[in-house]
C-alpha cells in the first residue's frame, strides 16, 4: 500500500511514556528533527517531573501535513517504556491505538482493541559496544528504532539527528544509530505484517524547507543578543534557566568587543531580587540589562519593579511562565502572570507587557522589548511560557530587526551645551517622556540622581502635593504613549463571523486549530491575537464588532477578560471566558467545544 494511500498519513501524535534522567531526551528529540528532516511539520510536548531523576516523564510528538501543533487530544501511538505509569498510559490509548513496549519488562498490555508489538530491548542493548555503565541510556534507542521501521522514518535521517544532538561527534551518534539500526532491522524481521498493511505512516514532504526548530527560549536569547544585551542578572529557576544558558552560551560567539574581550557581562545573583536590582542599576548606567525569571521570582522582585517604575529607568524582564500560586507546578504550563506583570509594585503602578504568540515573536520581542524600555524609560516584562519557551516548534527562519536599536531621549554633551538647561522629567513633547542622561557624560548639566521618592520635575525630593499629582499624571500619558508604540494586535476577521475568539501568547495554535473546527461545524469566527498590554483601539474595535467575543487563556480565572472589561467597560457583557488550568496546554478539541456551549 502506497503511504499516500494510508487514511492517517502525516496526521498523528505519539506519546512517550519514559522515566526521568533515563536520557529518553536525546531518543524523542533525534525521532522529532528526524521527522522534521523529512520535510514532514512536526512538534514535540515535553511533560517533565519537577526533580531530577527516577519520577515520569512524558513526550508527545505530533505530526500534522496541516501544520497543526497545539497539543493532541489523543495519540494513537504509544511507547510504553515506565512499567509504573503503563498501566494508565495505555488506558489513554484510543481503540485502534498501537503499543509500543519491552517484551523483557515486568508488563504486558491487556486490551482486545489494541495492537501491541514486544520489544526484545535487553537483548538488543546487551549486543551493542555501549559499555555496561551506559546501557541504561541506550534502552531507549531500541524505541527509536521500533517506532522508525513501524511509521517508515528514514533511518538515514535519524543519524543526522543524532549527530546534531551530539555536535558533529561520530563516536556517541555511531553508538546510538547502532542500537537504533538493529531494532529497526529486528522490527522489521519480527512484525512484516506492521508493515504490509501499515495504520500510520509517513510520507516525505518538503513542508520544512527553509525552515528551522526551535524553542522559545533559545530565540529570546537571540532575539536580545541582536537587539544589544550587554547585560544579565539572573537567579536559577524552571522553565526560565535555559533562556540564561542560551545567553550564555551564544553571546561568547556573537558578543564580543575588537580586542577579543567579552562585551557583556552575565551574573548569577543570589536571590531574583537582587538579579532585578543589578538589572536595573545597569540600565541606569545606559547598559540594555534584562532578567529571566517565572512567576516566584517575579513575585520577589515587587519592589524593584516599583522603582524602575517610578525611577523611569530601563530594563527589561522575560517570565516564563509555570502553574502557581506560590510554588505551585514548577514544570507545568500556565498564562497567570499576567495580571501580576501589568501591575507589579504597590501604588499605581502600570507596566508594558509583550505577548510572544510563537518562536518568531519570541525572537522579534527578545530585542523589540529594549527598543521600547529606553523609549518609554520604563521596565518592559516579557511573557511566554514554559510551553512554548521550552519545547521545539516548527518556525519560519528568525527576521533580523528591522531598524537601527532605538535609544529614546538620550541627551548627549553636545545637546546639553545646546540647550543650555536639562530638566529630567520635563515633558515637552506632552508624551509622559522626559529627555535623559547618562552617566559618563561630561557636561556639568548631565548629572543626575534617580529616586524612588516623591520629587517635582526637576528630580529636586518634593511631597508638595501638586509635585505628586503632577508627576503621575505624566506617567499616565507615558502609558497612553505606550499604548501606540507596542506591538499591535493581530486580527484575522471572517465576514461572516458574529462570534469573535481573543487569545495571546501560545494559545495562537490552539485556536486557530479550533476556529478550523467550528467553522466544519458551521460556525466561523474571527480571531484577534493580542500582543501586548497597554491594550489600544483596534481590541476595542474587535470586541464592539462582534456580537460574542470569548477570550481563550491558560489560567483559572480569565486575567485577560477582566484586563479587556477594563478596558472597554462599555461592551463588558460581550466579553466571556474560556480559561483552564491544569498545568497541560490547552487542546482544540476542548476550546472547540467549550466556545460552542458559550454561543
Amino acid at each position: 500500500m502506497s503511504p499516500t494511500n494510508i487514511p492517517n498519513t502525516n496526521e498523528f501524535a505519539i506519546t512517550v511514556a519514559t522515566v526521568n534522567g533515563s536520557g529518553s531526551q536525546t531518543a524523542n528529540q533525534a525521532i522529532l528533527r528526524a521527522i522534521f528532516r523529512m520535510g514532514i511539520p512536526v512538534n514535540g510536548k515535553n511533560l517533565f517531573p519537577s526533580n531530577i531523576q527516577g519520577e515520569p516523564t512524558w513526550f508527545t510528538i505530533r505530526v500534522s501535513a496541516r501544520g497543526y501543533s497545539a497539543r493532541p487530544a489523543e495519540a494513537p501511538i504509544l511507547i510504553a517504556f515506565n512499567p509504573r505509569t503503563a498501566e494508565a498510559d495505555l488506558a489513554a490509548l484510543p481503540p485502534g491505538g498501537i503499543c509500543l513496549y519491552p517484551e523483557d519488562g515486568p508488563w504486558r498490555p491487556r486490551r482486545d482493541d489494541v495492537t501491541g508489538y514486544p520489544l526484545p530491548v535487553k537483548e538488543l542493548v546487551a549486543a551493542s559496544s555501549f559499555e555496561p555503565r551506559l546501557r541504561e541510556y541506550a534502552a531507549n534507542m531500541v524505541y527509536v528504532g521500533a517506532l522508525a521501521a513501524l511509521i517508515g522514518i528514514e533511518p538515514e535521517r535519524l543519524h543526522g539527528a543524532l549527530l546534531h544532538h551530539f555536535r558533529g561527534k561520530a563516536q556517541p551518534a555511531g553508538l546510538n544509530f547502532g542500537v537504533v539500526q538493529a531494532a529497526y532491522e529486528q522490527f522489521v524481521a519480527a512484525y512484516p505484517q506492521a508493515l504490509a498493511a501499515p495504520r500510520f505512516r509517513l510520507a516525505p514532504l518538503r513542508a520544512t524547507e527553509g525552515k528551522i526548530l526551535i524553542d522559545g527560549n533559545t530565540a529570546a536569547a537571540l532575539g536580545a543578543i541582536f537587539g544589544g544585551v550587554s547585560f544579565l542578572a539572573w537567579y536559577p529557576i524552571t522553565p526560565a534557566t535555559s533562556l540564561a544558558d542560551a545567553l550564555g552560551a551564544y553571546l561568547p560567539r556573537l558578543r564580543t568587543g575588537p580586542d577579543g574581550h567579552p562585551a557583556y557581562a552575565i551574573v548569577q545573583a543570589e536571590d531574583e531580587i537582587a538579579a532585578l536590582g543589578m538589572a536595573v542599576g545597569a540600565g541606569w548606567a545606559g547598559a540594555r540589562a534584562m532578567t529571566c525569571t517565572s512567576g516566584p521570582g517575579l513575585s520577589l522582585m515587587t519592589e524593584f519593579a516599583g522603582l524602575a517604575y517610578f525611577a523611569e529607568i530601563p530594563c527589561v524582564v522575560w517570565d516564563v511562565q509555570r502553574v502557581g500560586p506560590s510554588t505551585g507546578l514548577p514544570t507545568r504550563t500556565a498564562q497567570g502572570d499576567l495580571r501580576a506583570a501589568a501591575f507589579l509594585g504597590h501604588g499605581d503602578a502600570r507596566h508594558v507587557v509583550l505577548l510572544p504568540g510563537n518562536v518568531a515573536e519570541c525572537f522579534e520581542f527578545g530585542w523589540r522589548a529594549f527598543d521600547l524600555a529606553e523609549r518609554l524609560q520604563t521596565l518592559v516584562f516579557v511573557l511566554s511560557d514554559l510551553d512554548l519557551g521550552m519545547n521545539l516548534w516548527t518556525s519560519e527562519p528568525l527576521v533580523y530587526p528591522d531598524a537601527p536599536m532605538d535609544r529614546g531621549k538620550v541627551l548627549s554633551a553636545a545637546d546639553l551645551e545646546r540647550l543650555g538647561n536639562f530638566v529630567r522629567f520635563a515633558d515637552p513633547d506632552g508624551d509622559g517622556i522626559g529627555a535623559r542622561t547618562l552617566p559618563g557624560n561630561p557636561h556639568p548639566l548631565a548629572a543626575t540622581l534617580s529616586r524612588g521618592t516623591g520629587h517635582n520635575e526637576r528630580n529636586v525630593y518634593s511631597e508638595r502635593p501638586e509635585d505628586w499629582k503632577a508627576n503621575m499624571d505624566r506617567l499616565s500619558r507615558k502609558y497612553e504613549t505606550a499604548r501606540r508604540l507596542v506591538p499591535q494586535p493581530v486580527v484575522e476577521d471572517d465576514p461572516e463571523a458574529t462570534v469573535g475568539l481573543i487569545g495571546y501568547g501560545s494559545t495562537e495554535a490552539v485556536i486557530r486549530e479550533a476556529r478550523d473546527m467550528l467553522r466544519a461545524q458551521g460556525l466561523p469566527t474571527s480571531f484577534l491575537r493580542l500582543r501586548a498590554v497597554p491594550l489600544g483601539e483596534a481590541a476595542r474595535r474587535f470586541v464592539a464588532g462582534h456580537r460574542r467575543c470569548i477570550v481563550v487563556e491558560l489560567n483559572r480565572d480569565g486575567q485577560m477578560r477582566d484586563l479587556l472589561r477594563v478596558h472597554c467597560p462599555e461592551h463588558a457583557a460581550r466579553l466571556l471566558s474560556v480559561a483552564h488550568s491544569d498545568g497541560l496546554p490547552l487542546t482544540a478539541e476542548f476550546v472547540a467545544e467549550a466556545v460552542r456551549k458559550l454561543v
